[in-house]
């Protein structure tokens, strides 16, 4: 079965697809002869004519019209064994790979990582830090098996269940003068410069994401993604900020800095922890699935998107 190899199926479905050897080397980056002897060595081991050729380009035979519907299913279980194999590290052991927000993987990861390789010897995690708005699309498309966001509501084409809830508030340097304010809206702090990287990482999708709560922009000079170096930012006068109030809390002694209860809704941040499909996972990836979720261990049915 030497002529039904891989590559030489491969070449043969970009042929018919693209109805043409020379855009079918080009999708296949190769020379238009080395896809001419790699058909003919398939017509030749198969003994039919698989392609047609005419002056636009090619076409399949019935016969050929039949192999490319089986390479099809071949190549595709080539691709699944493929992805399924990639589950495992390179020594054979289990692999999951798990993509969350720095703000998850901050506060609440490691108690639950610690919790979960208690007694687990065999599986590895990959942890990736991506932004909340690319988390579900990564499940959905298959880049990562679990993963953590926050959003108002679960993220439609994957599976979600409640992880946990947090709040932001506004951080400004002691003897601002919002300093002396325990709570406030966020409205109330227009008339300052914030430091960007918000909740929802751009400007734009932060007043999509705060809705009518504001009346205007704030104003933004400066775009910060560490949390650590937004307070920082903040200690030197450059503006004031919005942290998740669990990490500012880190911050605030040792850099003269006050965090302020904000009263907005959107204060209070609901996290999820989505997959693609349970059924369809691996007994480690639910296992860790279970160890985040109460509610996906007790069975509990997943949040509505």
């Amino acid at each position: 079965m030497k002529g039904l190899d891989i590559p030489s199926l491969e070449v043969f479905v970009a042929a018919v697809e693209e109805k043409s050897l020379s855009r079918a080397a080009d999708r296949e980056n190769l020379v238009t002869s080395a896809v001419s002897k790699r058909i003919a060595e398939l017509e030749k081991h198969l003994e039919r004519t698989l392609l047609l050729r005419h002056g636009r380009g090619v076409e399949p035979t019935p016969a050929g019209a039949l192999l490319y519907q089986r390479a099809k299913n071949i190549l595709r279980s080539v691709q699944l064994a493929e992805m399924a194999i990639n589950k495992y590290s390179n020594d054979g052991m289990a692999k999951i790979r798990l993509a969350a927000n720095p703000s998850t993987l901050l506060q609440f990861l490691p108690g639950k990582m610690a919790e979960f390789f208690k007694g687990r010897s065999n599986v590895s995690v990959d942890l990736v830090e991506a932004h909340s708005f690319d988390i579900p699309r990564m499940v959905a498309e298959g880049t990562v098996d679990l993963g953590i966001y926050h959003a108002k509501y679960p993220a439609a084409g994957v599976t979600s269940f409640p992880f946990v809830k947090d709040r932001v508030g506004l951080v400004v340097p002691l003897g601002h003068p919002l300093a002396d304010r325990q709570e406030l809206h966020l409205e109330d702090a227009l008339d300052f410069d914030l430091l960007g990287y918000f909740p929802l990482h751009s400007l734009d999708k932060f007043l999509a994401y705060v809705g009518s709560s504001v009346s205007r922009p704030p104003t933004v000079k400066l775009q910060v993604s560490s949390f650590e170096t937004r307070c920082n930012m903040i200690r030197e006068g450059l503006g004031i900020g919005i942290v998740p109030e669990r990490i500012a809390s880190n911050y605030l002694s040792s850099m003269g800095l006050t965090m302020l209860r904000l009263k907005d809704d959107w204060a209070v941040r609901h996290f999820f922890i989505c997959i693609l499909s349970e059924t369809d996972s691996g007994p480690r990836v639910k296992e860790l699935l279970h160890t985040l979720s109460p509610d996906a261990a007790r069975g509990s049915e997943h949040v509505r998107s």
